[in-house]
Order: structure tokens, then C-alpha cells, then sequence
């Protein structure tokens, strides 16, 4: 979830921020709301949630669909998301006020103060994790719960040590789609597993797009977010293709063990193709222009392959 609310603000940088000017013309009211807003990245916490939302039918037997279940999964994984942004905003105010894509947060600015922040924070968690819970079973919850204290106790601290993060971020990350099939389900099984296993490995060309796009500025921070801890040069670019290569066989797993149908191979093929274009690009010209087409190209990828999972079950 860390690395699709990041890789967003790339195209959203200003539109939601809360500036002192903005401060001024509105009502204090209005100004919290909005504050909230942003420091949850709920606009941003969509394609998290609808990627559970995704995994919830694929693994719902026919004829057991329910839109409370679905309504109820997006409405607490929107809350747990939130909570998990608000955490690593509350962990981090000094390193936001040195980035430029970050330094107009609410935290940064002062629109909210930190006891709020952390109140709503645990609040929302609170809520995520009892409706889980309380509608879909104990295991539910225990997943939810699970990926927060990952990405905000392990994924966030690490985050100032050590490139390692991203590994350590890739497994809360991928948890939405296996979370929605457990939900839909009550237990784990192969289709939670393999769900995990293709969004585990599409997060890492994912994020060091990002992080090759931001780099500078993640530096001014003290961020190395690139493999090793480098800049942007031949090894990451290698580095992103080879994992680019893996996650083709990855996301074809569905159909390899009979759980889907010809559609999302051929879905899976062609975004694999999508993303191995600009990687290898980027491997041949280690340009940042293909690092930002390879970002993009992973939005495509992620809703289209695990779309394709879900007609296929249908």
C-alpha cells in the first residue's frame, strides 16, 4: 500500500495540498476536514482498496456476493490505509519538511497538530480492525492489524536505515488482495497465496520507479530507496528489469494452476509487455523519462491483471 499512495503524489502533488493562503480564506472547520483528507490519502488510498476489493471477488463463491461484505471491506480498508498514512506522516514530520513533494503536508504546515493526527490515527485503526473483525472473521481482522504494525513499525523506521525497506514493504503492500480473498473466504488457500505472490512482485519495479524518479528528492530526506542503496545507474536499472522478467511468470500463476481461464493469461502477457517495455528501455538508456513511463505502466497493470483474475472466476 506504501508504494501506490506514494508513487500517486507524483501526479497529485499540489491538488489536495492545504496551504497557508488556503488557511486564511477558510472556515477552521473545513480547514481539519480537509487536513484529515490529506494526511489519510484517501483519494490516494484508492487503487489499495480497490485492489482488495478485487481479491474479495475473486475468492467469493457464486452466488455468495454481498454488497454489505464488499461495502463493509472498502470502507475498513480506506480507514486502515488511512491510519497507516497518518502513522507514517506522524513518524516522519521532519523528513517531509525536506522533500518538495511532501513539504506542504498538514503535519508540516501545522493545519494539524500531532495529538489530533495521532487520535485520528488510532481511531481510524481501531474502527478498520474491529469491522474486520466483527464482520468477517478473526483472521481478517488479525491481517489487517498485521499490515499496519508492518508498515508502520518495520517498513517506516527502516525506511532512514537501510535500502532493505522496500523488501521489508513489499509484504504489508501486498496484502489487500489476499486480505479481500480471506474476507470473502474465511481461510487462507492457494488463491489468497498466489493473489500475494504477483502483487508482492509487482511492487518492486513499481516503487524503484518511483524511487528512481524521486530520488533527489528522497535524498534531501536521507532516503536511498534504489537496490543497495544507490543512485540511479546501470545495477537499479538491472535490477528492475530482472524483477520486471519475474513478475510475467508471477502473474500467470492463476492460470498455471487452474484457477482462472485463458483471459487473464493473455491479460498477464500483455502486462507483462507493458512494463517490460519501458524497463528495458530504461536498462538500455537509464533515463528518467523511462522510469516514469515504467510507473505508470505499473498503474496499468496492477487493475487490468487482477481484473482479468475476477471476470475469469465470474
Amino acid at each position: 500500500m506504501q508504494y501506490i499512495c506514494g508513487a500517486l503524489h507524483l501526479c497529485y502533488r499540489s491538488t489536495r495540498n492545504v496551504s497557508r493562503t488556503t488557511v486564511v480564506h477558510q472556515a477552521p472547520v473545513a480547514i481539519k476536514l480537509r487536513s484529515l483528507a490529506v494526511l489519510f490519502k484517501l483519494r490516494l488510498a484508492s487503487l489499495v482498496v480497490m485492489s482488495a476489493a478485487f481479491g474479495y471477488l475473486f475468492g467469493i463463491p457464486q452466488g455468495a456476493f454481498s454488497w454489505t461484505g464488499i461495502i463493509g471491506l472498502c470502507i475498513a480498508g480506506t480507514l486502515l490505509t488511512g491510519a497507516s498514512n497518518a502513522f507514517n506522516q506522524l513518524l516522519e514530520i521532519r523528513e517531509d519538511g525536506l522533500m518538495d513533494r511532501t513539504a506542504q503536508r498538514p503535519l508540516v504546515l501545522g493545519v494539524l497538530s500531532t495529538s489530533e493526527a495521532v487520535v485520528a490515527a488510532f481511531l481510524a485503526a481501531g474502527v478498520a480492525t474491529l469491522m474486520l473483525w466483527l464482520q468477517f472473521g478473526a483472521l481478517t481482522g488479525i491481517l489487517g492489524f498485521i499490515s499496519l504494525f508492518m508498515y508502520v513499525a518495520l517498513y517506516t523506521p527502516l525506511k532512514k536505515l537501510t535500502s532493505w525497506a522496500v523488501f521489508v514493504g513489499a509484504f504489508p503492500g501486498a496484502f489487500p488482495p489476499m486480505l479481500g480473498y480471506v474476507a470473502a473466504t474465511g481461510h487462507f488457500g492457494l488463491g489468497a497465496g498466489l493473489l500475494f505472490a504477483m502483487q508482492f512482485m509487482w511492487q518492486f519495479p513499481h516503487f524503484w520507479a518511483i524511487a528512481w524518479v524521486l530520488d533527489k528528492d528522497y535524498r534531501k530526506a536521507g532516503f536511498k530507496l534504489l537496490p543497495g542503496g544507490g543512485e540511479p545507474g546501470r545495477t537499479a536499472a538491472s535490477l528492475i528489469l530482472l524483477y520486471t522478467l519475474f513478475l510475467v511468470p508471477v502473474g500467470m500463476l492463476p492460470w498455471v494452476f487452474g484457477l482462472t481461464g485463458p483471459a487473464s493469461l493473455v491479460f498477464a502477457l500483455l502486462g507483462g509487455l507493458i512494463m517490460l517495455v519501458p524497463a528495458f528501455q530504461l536498462f538500455i538508456g537509464q533515463d528518467t523519462k523511462y522510469a516514469r513511463k515504467l510507473m505508470f505502466a505499473s498503474f496499468i497493470y496492477l487493475p487490468m491483471v487482477q481484473l482479468a483474475y475476477v471476470f475469469d472466476v465470474i
